[in-house]
């Protein structure tokens, strides 16, 4: 059953940490988190967490956290357990989510708590990049001013969460103008989950060679890289090729008449026109 993005609980979060690199014994000094469905705000989640481990002094020129402020903060023992519950059902979402998602991982990891499984997570940077093509950079506080958003980037984690929060917003609505609403073509698009990926690619795969052995057309709902523009289109393929670790679907496109390559992963989706 298709589910509407507005019927979805998500859940923005940010991490401040002692350094860039969970890999060599940095920690997360601080947690934040949002948990939402469509403009309501059903609760808050915000944290400074100690880890014991000093914050390096670039990190320090960040986000401003100082060794007394974590005095008294609890432990990782505390905040994560509290952490997981608080995101348990919702689809999780962060702007370059991988770098927080990394921490995360990583304090579950030293807790020997299993690692994030059977949730959604979805990245606000992958949105920006496909949603607003063509930027200078991507940095966050870049695109909020870009979309209209003129708050400034502190670089605290909840702070960070609420600028977040409406750079997600505008991105959503980009999506909407051009109809897409569907939640699962929207994780199809913004997902980071490698595993939930390569099924999707997979069944498209398993699609377009169905068309490919009835020599007949597909009509692909698809989102442009490039242009971020959203178009129906009638392909009749012709091959399946992989290009710098990208799937592609070659074929003649009936809307430009001509031959076209289409990046597998920007279809949303694909229907076989039977013809007679």
């Amino acid at each position: 059953m298709n589910k509407n993005i507005d019927d979805i609980e998500f859940v923005i979060f940010d991490s401040e940490t002692t350094g860039l690199e969970p890999a060599s014994g940095e920690r997360i000094v601080e947690l934040a988190a949002l948990r939402f469905r469509g403009i309501k705000r059903i609760s808050e989640f915000q944290t400074l967490v100690n880890s014991g481990q000093p914050v390096s002094a670039a990190a320090f020129a960040v986000n401003k956290i100082s060794p007394e402020m974590l005095q008294g903060a609890p432990p990782p023992a505390i905040v994560l357990p509290k952490f997981m519950d608080f995101i348990q059902g919702s689809c999780l979402c962060s702007y370059n989510a991988g770098f927080d998602l990394d921490f995360l991982n990583n304090e579950l990891r030293i807790l020997e708590i299993p690692a994030l499984k059977d949730i959604f997570v979805v990245d606000i940077l992958k949105m920006a990049r496909r949603l607003v093509p063509g930027l200078e950079r991507y940095a966050l506080w870049f695109v909020a001013d870009k979309l209209g958003i003129k708050t400034q980037q502190e670089h605290r984690a909840f702070s960070d969460v609420e600028l977040t929060l409406g750079v997600f917003y505008k991105l959503l609505a980009m999506l909407k103008t051009k109809g897409i609403a569907d939640f699962n073509k929207f994780l199809g698009l913004f997902s980071i989950d490698p595993l939930f990926l390569q099924n999707i690619i997979a069944q498209k795969i398993t699609r377009i060679q169905e068309a490919l052995s009835l020599g007949v057309k597909i009509k692909i709902e698809y989102l442009s890289g490039s242009s971020a523009q959203f178009t129906e289109r009638q392909v009749l393929p012709k091959e399946i090729r992989e290009e710098n670790g990208r799937m592609y679907l070659v074929g003649y496109c009936c809307l430009r008449k001509e031959e076209r390559s289409f990046r597998i992963d920007s279809i949303l989706h694909i229907e076989i026109i039977n013809e007679k």
